[in-house]
Order: structure tokens, then sequence, then C-alpha cells
């Protein structure tokens, strides 16, 4: 229990000197009867008591008072009081060269989105006071999660991206142009678009540089990486006698990812593995800090009216009994 205003507290120290000088007193005074056969009452301590009851019980609602003034309170749970989080969204490239098997996941080789997918959920959970987004891309570009603090929401959706769902080709100006058209009016401390790609842009209206100019001029800061090994990548194709791993060339324009982070005040990332993509994303985490104003704050529950409530029921009583069995003698 703590006290919210412990100086009416120095009150008690009058109330209790009060009350010793009436004890001080009180042995000293006398009543003055013709004769003491007249007062019919109990011997000793009997008769001390009831003469004493009245004023203790009227030291007692004093005191019952300056508790109620300094309101006591008591803790009742945590609060937890934070501040704005950072608007994340998440860009994927979708396009049909992150078909590439070229990362592993649990020692098995898989496709490249795959692991993307994996890596993008576990960075999701991480960020758990930001709003996050998702935003698709191949051919074309649209919203695949809007920015939300529901981040099971995220992760459904994300289970459902899937390859060419926006088109085979590859266009990163649009994704950046849809982005921007999702962040660019939300009032928050920081707006951030995490751009994945393993291609060129070579497809949709708008170029990639007039996209992150347009990006700038709305204060929002681009992360672009690159995926994909070096030179040629296995894909998996049908043949005539069944499916067969063949190698092709995937052209990773790394210049204008470059550019895009420079423009935005972004920072470009290479992965070409799927432990160099985790390292990415937690680097990107740390940059990206969520700070906290105040955590696990007590919140506090007022008990001065139950002292109030009970000072009023010991003033009745001794008004009661005042004027009942404790009546006093006159002077």
């Amino acid at each position: 229990m703590r006290w919210h205003d412990p100086i009416f507290l120095n009150f008690l120290l009058i109330v209790l000197f009060a009350l010793w000088l009436w004890v001080r007193s009180s042995s000293k005074m006398r009543l003055r009867f013709s004769s003491v056969d007249l007062l019919k009452v109990e011997p000793g301590r009997n008769v001390q008591w009831r003469k004493n009851a009245p004023f203790f019980l009227r030291s007692l609602v004093l005191i019952l008072v300056v508790f109620a003034l300094a309101r006591p309170q008591i803790p009742k749970g945590m609060t937890e009081i934070k501040t704005d989080g950072i608007d994340i969204l998440l860009v994927l490239d979708t396009s049909g060269s992150m078909r590439a098997l070229d990362f592993t996941l649990n020692s098995k080789r898989v496709m490249r989105l795959d692991v993307v997918k994996k890596v993008v959920r576990d960075f999701v959970e991480k960020r758990r006071d930001d709003r996050i987004g998702l935003v698709v891309f191949g051919e074309e570009a649209f919203t695949q999660c809007p920015l939300t603090l529901d981040h099971g929401m995220v992760a459904g959706l994300m289970q459902d991206v899937r390859i060419g769902m926006a088109g085979d080709a590859t266009a990163i100006g649009s994704a950046i142009a849809i982005g921007t058209k999702r962040l660019k009016d939300l009032k928050s401390k920081s707006k951030v678009m995490v751009l994945l790609t393993d291609g060129r842009s070579n497809a949709g209206s708008m170029s990639p540089e007039n996209a992150s100019q347009l990006a700038k001029t709305f204060g929002i800061k681009i992360y672009t990486i690159g995926v994909g090994t070096q030179g040629k990548a296995p894909f998996l194709v049908d043949g005539l006698f069944g499916q067969q791993t063949v190698y092709q060339q995937v052209d990773l324009d790394e210049g204008t990812l470059k550019k895009i982070a420079e423009v935005t005040g972004g920072k470009y990332f290479r992965a070409t593995d799927t432990e160099s993509l985790v390292g990415v994303y937690d680097e990107i985490n740390q940059l990206e800090k969520t700070q906290i104003k105040a955590k696990d704050l007590v919140d506090y529950e007022e008990r001065f009216a139950k002292y109030g409530v009970l000072a009023l029921l010991v003033l009745a009583l001794e008004m009661l009994l005042s004027e009942t069995r404790f009546r006093g003698l006159p002077v």
C-alpha cells in the first residue's frame, strides 16, 4: 500500500498529542458532590473505561479522517504504456525466378520464396509493437495485407503467397509506388519498406528510380534485399522424362537496388543463402528499433472512501453511545 498525499499524515501527531494531553489531564479531574452515595456506579476500571470511551472513539474518527485525506492506494495490476511503433511494409517478389532452388530449409533444397516466407514470418514475430503490411509483386503489384497490429493475420496471408500470383515479370517501380500509396498518409514515428527481389525491373509503368524519389518525398525509408546465388541458379522444370534440374542465369540488378536504398536513406543487403537472409532481417530488426516510453506501470486502486465511510460509522456510534450507555456526568 502507498499514500498518495502523505503530508496529511502529519496531522496524526496533532491528534496523538491531544489524546496524550487529555489522558494526562483527565486523571486530575474531580467532581464535587455533597454526597457520593448519590452516585450509584460500579467501582474500578469499568467506570474509567465508560468515561473515556467517547473520547477515544472521537480520536479514532479523527485518525480515520486523516488516513482518508492521505489517500491510501493499493496496486491492482500492471499496465503498459508505449509510444507509437514503426509502420513496416514488406514488399516481396513473387515472379517466376523465385522458383530457383538455391536455398535450403531443414537441410533440404527448396525454392527461394519458401525460405523468404519463413524468414519474414520470424521477423514479423519480433516486431510486436509495430504495424506491418504486405505487398507482393511480379508483373503487377498489389497489397496482400494492409498495415495492421494483428500479426496473426499477416502470418496467415503470408502463407497464401505463391509464385506467379502477380505475374512472372518484375515490376519493382510499381511495387514501390503501391507501398508509398499505403504509407504516405500515415502519421507514425517512422515509415519503412523492406523490398526483396531476385531480378531486374522489366515491367510496370513507373521506373524504380522515379518510384524511390516519390517514396523519399513522403519520408519513407526503403531497405532493399537482393537474393540468390551468383551466376546460374538451379530450377526444376518439366521435361520429356519428367521433372529435371536445369541451371539458368538470373539477372539481379544490384545497382538499382543500391540506388533505391541510397535515395531513401535505407540500406542495400545481399543474401545468397538461408543463413545470410536470416542475418539480413536480423540486422534490419536492430536498425529499426521501436522506442518504448514506459512499460509495466503499476495501476493503483483508491481506498480513501473506505476510511471515510468507517470514520462516519464510528462517529455515529460515538454519538449514539454518548446519549445512552456512555452518557457523561455533569461537571
